[in-house]
């Protein structure tokens, strides 16, 4: 049985939590800090991310190296990651998404090439990609992430939309006002 446990955790895909954003949205919206600092009931924001993440039980990698933009931190993280079986990406912003949501995505992977969770008719994050699309991940640049890699696999038939209940996917913190409407909801949780 622990050898099955072992090849099973080996299988799961890796979450890219991603960090290199410059975060001008929530400067110009009157943020004092980096949004991935602000203070989220207490915690910076990124915290409350990779609690979820940690929950998970998920393999992740932290990408907070300076990159230009989303698709180079993907490209980045996914090559620093090239042996893994898939990957999730997880912007860092993304404060109050579930652990159950992250394992639900990755067990998703099993019988597609990308997985994309669907809040209420919103596409969120993470979104997971299996190994066969580790060349197009890797060859990412620019600002538009991995959009591109979605579209192509979606048009070969490849693509599954998972409903979640999960507001988290769909929560992110860009600006000032977003911060207060993610502190609402988490204070809601309670």
């Amino acid at each position: 049985m622990a050898a099955e446990n072992r090849a099973s955790a080996v299988a799961q895909p890796v979450v890219l939590v991603l960090a290199s954003g410059r975060g001008e949205r929530f400067a110009a919206s009157g943020g004092a800090v980096h949004k991935l600092s602000a203070l989220l009931n207490g915690k910076p924001v990124l915290e409350h991310t990779l609690a979820a993440v940690h929950a998970s039980g998920l393999r992740w990698h932290l990408e907070d190296a300076g990159h230009p933009g989303m698709g180079d931190s993907i490209a980045a993280a996914v090559r620093a990651t090239a042996d893994a079986p898939g990957w999730l990406v997880l912007p860092g912003d993304l404060p109050l998404v579930q652990p159950e949501t992250l394992r639900s995505i990755a067990a998703a992977l099993a019988d597609c090439a990308v997985a994309v969770p669907v809040h209420h008719g919103e596409r969120g994050h993470p979104v997971g990609f299996a190994a066969q699309c580790l060349q197009a991940l890797r060859a990412l640049t620019g600002e538009q992430g991995a959009a591109s890699v979605v579209r192509q696999q979606a048009q070969q038939g490849r693509v599954r939309w998972v409903d979640v209940e999960d507001e988290g996917t769909v929560t992110d913190v860009d600006t000032v006002q977003d911060l207060e409407r993610a502190e609402r909801l988490l204070a809601e949780r309670r």
